[in-house]
């Protein structure tokens, strides 16, 4: 399970170096038994582009909350901005997606 916090001022935590070239994160919890399962602000800077990692599918539930700035995603052909929301079951694809102008999404996933 992710870890147990009360409430605290995400705003304090520091912008972290993502585990991808051009993003930044801020993990909120994470599960310490898995740690790809979490809860964080992460953030892609301008001209991002996930096009050479192709269309993706994990085996975790992604849900994602965009809170700032576009993605444009290149399977559909449609921007998403602040406000839109996504759901996705595991092996669920999505993407690629870039982003010209940058974004700052909520992303939570965890295990069905």
């Amino acid at each position: 399970m992710k870890q147990e916090f009360e409430f605290f001022a995400a705003h304090d935590h520091v912008w972290e170096p993502g585990l991808v070239v051009g993003t930044e994160e801020k993990v909120l919890s994470r599960d310490p038994d898995d740690p790809e399962i979490l809860t964080r602000l992460v953030r892609w800077q301008p001209g991002f582009d996930t096009n050479p990692a192709g269309v993706i599918t994990h085996d975790w539930v992604e849900e994602v909350y965009i809170l700032a700035g576009e993605l444009l995603d290149i399977t559909l052909g449609r921007s998403f901005a602040a406000g839109h929301y996504a759901c996705r079951r595991p092996q669920m694809p999505h993407g690629p997606y870039r982003s010209a102008t940058g974004c700052t999404m909520l992303e939570i996933r965890y295990r069905p």
